[in-house]
């Protein structure tokens, strides 16, 4: 697919522009934006195709989509502020907070737990209709009531569908008010972010609309441990990981306005490339205009490991830090130092602190990639070969 790439490069970083003309020639992407700052400052900020993924209409400057999972990397900031604050203590119980969260065997269940994806609850007994899972009440009285998997902090496994739940309450618990509230007032408004937890009706006319597509034959495939495979985890209806991704049945449609409207902070997120480069951007420092979230003691807690290894839910090794995922095999982000969230399909959106980097990649073409997709990736060598 040719298309017309607009927007601008710095002098310098050229090859990240060809990395993205390359996604749609050769990689099969339909509709995408990548942005890029460095110390502040935007340096890359691009896009191209159509704003819908099976449509013929322009990708705008202006244009939204949804981001699936990298959406958990900008809700993660919300507790990472209460407890910047002072509100918020991440070695406390989460029944300190939310005492009916303790049944099931997770009463001794940190914060820090929760959000390192080891609090137990990737998967429910019962998955929840989209109704249910947006109503902002049966989500959370269903993971304090659902019979933890594992030892809470034992181990760590993706809290796909469930993190939404899991972060809200405890955010909703702590200050009377939402995940996706707090983001608009504090962070998004402040900072002139389009990104929305909740997608006001107002801006639904710059949302393109999502499609599958099959990527090119041998890409996006995660590498995996010996006797199982992220595929035959998938197709086990049993498997923990098919749970995991299942804890809202039947699959909700992410083009449906009442959808994207619901606040869900793992995975409903709206937004663009330029809204989750300069959020980064403003985690790790001072972005143009003298805004920052994060104090440094924070933006070094946001990149601290707190759960490494085997994952019981993805079947590979990944590392977790405080809503973050870290940089790892199973998901390669700039460098060690990175943090930051994937969606699965192909949006990836991170900072790294030492190269003073704050990266978004979106796009309406989903492809079956979980972490690695290798449009965004490509994208990524691209940059670090320019650094």
């Amino acid at each position: 697919m040719l298309v017309s790439i607009q927007g601008v490069v710095t002098e310098g970083f050229e090859p990240v522009r060809e990395a993205f003309a390359r996604n749609f020639e050769v990689l099969g992407d339909r509709g995408a934006a990548v942005t890029v700052y460095r110390d502040g400052r935007k340096i890359v900020d691009l896009w191209g195709g159509t704003k819908d993924a099976n449509g013929t209409e322009p990708w705008a400057e202006d244009t939204a989509t949804i981001v699936r999972s990298a959406t958990k990397g900008v809700a993660a900031a919300v507790p990472l502020l209460l407890q910047q604050r002072g509100l918020l203590d991440l070695d406390a119980p989460v029944s300190a907070y939310w005492p009916e969260f303790k049944a099931g065997g997770k009463e001794r269940t940190l914060v820090r737990h929760l959000l390192a994806h080891q609090a137990g609850v990737p998967a429910l007994d019962r998955g929840l209709t989209v109704a249910e899972a947006a109503d902002g009440v049966s989500g959370a009285r269903a993971v304090a009531a659902q019979q933890a998997f594992w030892e809470p902090g034992s181990a760590h496994g993706y809290h796909a569908q469930t993190f939404s739940w899991l972060v809200s309450e405890l955010v909703l618990r702590v200050t009377g008010r939402t995940v996706g509230g707090i983001l608009a007032e504090e962070m998004a408004e402040p900072l002139g972010l389009d990104f929305w937890i909740g997608l006001p009706e107002g801006e639904a006319h710059r949302v393109g609309r999502v499609a599958p597509v099959e990527p090119p034959p041998g890409a996006g495939l995660l590498k995996t441990r010996p006797r199982r495979n992220v595929s035959e985890a998938y197709a086990d209806p049993e498997s923990l990981t098919r749970r995991a991704f299942a804890a809202i049945d039947p699959a909700p449609d992410e083009n449906d306005p009442v959808y994207q409207a619901a606040e869900l902070p793992g995975s409903a997120g709206i937004g663009t490339a330029r809204a989750l480069a300069r959020f980064y951007a403003a985690t790790i420092g001072v972005v143009e205009d003298g805004a920052r979230i994060f104090t440094p003691a924070t933006t070094a807690l946001a990149g601290t490991e707190f759960a490494a290894g085997p994952d019981r839910v993805l079947v590979v090794g990944t590392r977790f830090g405080p809503g973050y995922m870290l940089h790892g095999p199973a998901s390669p982000l700039l460098s060690p130092a990175s943090f930051g969230h994937p969606g699965r399909g192909g949006s990836l959106a991170f900072a790294d602190p030492e190269a003073g980097i704050g990266f978004g990649y979106v796009t309406n073409a989903h492809a079956k990639s979980v972490t690695a997709d290798p449009r965004a990736q490509a994208l990524v060598r691209a940059l670090r070969a320019c650094l």
